[in-house]
């Protein structure tokens, strides 16, 4: 029984690593993200609430698509986006804002 209970667990344990590692990203999948992020920031900075960093980021992210790291182009790619968008909020929020007389 022991023996088994071992077994058991060791099963249970190599699949959950197995699992944890996730699906790779393709070339393809870092190029659509790069480009999503890059579309977003065009539409911050038509607004005038492009933040500082996000151009730093996509380059970032272009990078590892050149070095072959799909994953971190597309969490990096990722993150611009949402920077991204999260500006576009920010200039939403921000539209009326200055002195109220």
């Amino acid at each position: 029984m022991r023996k088994l209970m071992i077994t058991l667990v060791a099963a249970i344990a190599l699949t959950l690593t197995a699992c944890a590692a996730g699906p790779k990203h393709t070339s393809n999948d870092a190029k659509a993200a790069i480009a999503a992020a890059e579309h977003e920031t065009k539409r911050a900075a038509k607004k005038l609430y492009e933040w500082r960093d996000t151009k730093k980021i996509i380059k970032k992210a272009k990078k590892a698509l050149k070095a072959g790291d799909y994953d971190k182009a597309v969490k990096l790619a990722g993150k611009a986006k949402s920077q991204s968008t999260m500006a576009l909020i920010q200039a939403k929020q921000q539209a009326g804002a200055g002195p109220q007389f």
